[in-house]
Order: C-alpha cells, then sequence, then structure tokens
C-alpha cells in the first residue's frame, strides 16, 4: 500500500479538528508506544493507539475513518496514565469519534439490534452511542 503525504494533508481541517475537540497537541506525541503497550483492548483494534495518533499527525484521515479502533477504544485513561507527554490518548480517540458522530456516522445502530444482542452488548457500548443523541 502506499500512502501519500503532504503539507496539504498534515495541515488538514481535520488535524485541527481533532486537536480541537480532544485539547490535545497531537505533534507532541514522539511514538514511544507505551499507550498501546498498556491498552487492554489492542487485540481487537486493528491499528495501535500511537498509530492513530501517527495517522492524525501525518494527515491519513481517509485511512484513519476506516480504523475500528477508535470505536474499540474503551476510555479507560490508561494510555493516558502510560504517556511521557501527557497527551491525553482517550480523549484523542473520543475527538475522532465525535467527528463521525457529529456526521451521523456509528459503528453501532441500536435500533437495529435484536433484544437477544441488546442483552449480550456491554453496556458501555450502548451508553456511549447513545451520547450523540443527548446534545
Amino acid at each position: 500500500m502506499r500512502i501519500n503525504i503532504s503539507q496539504k494533508k498534515v495541515r488538514d481541517q481535520f488535524v485541527a479538528k481533532v486537536e480541537e475537540l480532544s485539547g490535545q497537541k497531537i505533534l507532541a506525541c514522539y511514538q514511544c508506544g507505551k499507550c498501546s503497550a498498556g491498552c487492554p483492548a489492542v487485540s481487537e483494534m486493528d491499528i495501535l493507539p500511537n498509530q492513530v495518533i501517527r495517522y492524525i499527525q501525518l494527515g491519513l484521515k481517509d485511512e484513519l475513518l476506516k480504523s475500528n479502533s477508535y470505536w474499540v477504544c474503551a476510555s479507560c485513561l490508561t494510555c493516558n496514565a502510560r504517556c511521557p507527554k501527557g497527551i491525553k490518548i482517550a480523549e484523542v480517540m473520543e475527538g475522532v469519534r465525535q467527528i463521525l458522530l457529529r456526521k451521523r456516522k456509528d459503528r453501532i445502530h441500536i435500533p437495529k439490534l435484536t433484544d437477544k444482542q441488546k442483552e449480550e452488548v456491554p453496556q458501555i457500548a450502548l451508553i456511549s452511542s447513545f451520547r450523540k443523541y443527548t446534545s
């Protein structure tokens, strides 16, 4: 797979929007990987938490938005506690989710779930999915 990086991508509005929503300085991350090493949900992610940050740094919006990692993030804050630069990675993940939720794109469509599926889904997943309807 070939990835093109350009000044236009790196200075894209997407990068600025993630920083605005998360309140984090994305470029402060130097890719030590401690966030990914401590993440309890990493086995279910297709790109690691530090790679999510790198995709944002490089302006790889389309590639990032195809990922499932920001939906899988449990917001347990382990990554925040491990980051030597003090970047709150869980907030960055939430920022990416918010961008998609504001466009009405979600990973879970609760009205389409059967009663059996609703019983099996972790409660936190349902609560986070309902957040978009309360603003």
